[in-house]
């Protein structure tokens, strides 16, 4: 029908769409607090498996050994890197063939 097919009274005059959003953003940043808490939980997992993985393989062996491996596994799993300190003190652990739980602080 067109433009054509329309009385000029009529151009314009069509009723706007309204739309029922509205932005709760308190419900957003609890809602985006949850999935970053969910997906911190999954990588502490990892590590711990990582960890304690290594843990058994490498127990006894010397920490100089362990730090490579560790840095290499450590960014494959977390998607980054740790420190120096960090890793000196996760490798003496592995060495020692300790047990690991990591855990994250939750965003509340």
């Amino acid at each position: 029908m067109g433009l054509q097919g329309l009385r000029q009274s009529q151009i314009g005059k069509a009723p706007m769409a309204r739309s029922g959003f509205t932005f709760d953003s308190n419900g957003f940043e609890r809602n985006l607090k949850k999935v970053a808490n969910g997906a911190a939980a999954v990588v502490a997992a990892k590590l711990s498996t990582m960890l304690n993985g290594m843990s058994r393989e490498y127990r006894g062996r010397p920490v100089e050994e362990i730090k490579p491996v560790l840095r290499r596994r450590w960014s494959g799993v977390a998607d980054g890197s740790i420190t120096d300190p960090e890793l000196s003190e996760y490798a003496g652990r592995i060495s020692r063939g300790e047990s690991f739980e990591v855990g994250v602080k939750k965003l509340s």
